[in-house]
């Protein structure tokens, strides 16, 4: 059966309206009163996803600090803006907050008041579950973690889809340029990776899959990559990106070595970031409607779902351009 309002407030000794003002986060209480509400509501298996839609007035959309850059703006901007399009259209007030785990995350969030948090990107886990202690609604964007409502999008086909077709460009020595490979959709891209090679049979070569790192110049850290990819023997002849900013990175640095493209190495990305169809020659990506993503986490966070439905996947499609085609 499940757990109501009544049953909390019967095992704290509040009122069903204290119990109902602090799950819902409002004004009036003190925050050890919130607190022992929202622990009490989680031990006794409450769903805090039962706010209905019109109890929320405020959503905050947080983003990690280390997504706060250039080369992550093209990806999430457009998720924010999707957002921001789903509350308006709700009369919800949507509030953008940048945060890191050493920042008083908490306060930060408090300044805004919101009724309910979206999470996009990579977080660390310690930093998501002190965030689900305050006993709002949450919803991940972009990232996956085992007992948390999410929507992504279908890493793991989009990183197959552009292997397979760089498999089918007649391509035999792939390589793959990946970040840190903890992030969930990092992680299933490559995983997508390797399930293509698997399929085709042919062997996955730890030499040609290059971890970059997380510290440094992004751009300084891709050209050495790169240089070190094209210093083996036989070098590759493909070259898949984990994101659209390190493919044209590479792409950049391998005509300026005088390569031609995609005569020499054809090179896919992933994320169909605006500056994809613009380049020279045009890059080859996996295209994520980056604006629905942002409309299905708001969505998610408003509608009742059960456990069956914690998690939502967005499909993906290759979008094939002049970086991988011989044509």
């Amino acid at each position: 059966m499940a757990v109501t309002i009544r049953d909390i407030a019967r095992a704290t000794g509040y009122s069903i309206g204290t119990v109902s003002r602090a799950l819902k986060n409002q004004d009036g209480l003190t925050d050890k009163t919130r607190e022992r509400i929202c622990a009490v509501a989680r031990e006794m298996g409450y769903d805090f996803a039962k706010l209905r839609e019109g109890d929320v007035r405020r959503i905050a959309f947080l983003l990690h600090r280390q997504h706060n850059t250039q080369s992550a703006s093209p990806f999430y901007l457009p998720v924010l803006h999707g957002a921001e399009d789903a509350c308006r259209k709700r009369g919800i007030a949507l509030s953008f907050v940048v945060v890191g785990p050493a920042e008083p995350v908490l306060d930060l969030v408090r300044l805004h008041q919101p009724d309910a948090l979206l999470c996009a990107g990579f977080f660390e886990p310690e930093l998501v579950a002190a965030l689900r202690d305050t006993g709002k609604p949450l919803v991940l964007l972009d990232m996956r973690l085992p007992g948390y409502r999410s929507v992504n999008p279908d890493h793991a086909l989009g990183g197959y889809l552009a292997t397979r077709h760089l498999i089918r460009q007649g391509r035999r020595r792939i390589a793959m340029l990946t970040g840190p490979l903890a992030h969930h959709s990092i992680l299933e891209r490559y995983r997508g990776f390797r399930k293509a090679l698997f399929e085709a049979r042919m062997l996955a070569n730890p030499d040609l899959e290059v971890q970059l790192p997380s510290i440094g110049n992004s751009l300084d850290n891709v050209r050495q990559a790169v240089d070190a990819l094209l210093a083996r023997e036989p070098r590759p002849d493909a070259l898949f990106c984990y994101n659209d900013s390190t493919a044209l990175a590479a792409m950049r640095h391998c005509l300026e070595r005088g390569l031609k493209i995609p005569h020499d190495i054809a090179i896919v990305g992933f994320d169909d970031i605006s500056a994809a169809s613009s380049a020279i020659p045009p890059l080859t990506s996996i295209q994520i409607d980056k604006d629905l993503l942002g409309r299905m986490g708001v969505d998610s966070l408003l509608e009742r779902v059960d456990s069956a439905s914690l998690e939502q996947t967005l499909a993906v499609q290759l979008v094939v351009r002049e970086s991988s085609n011989d044509d």
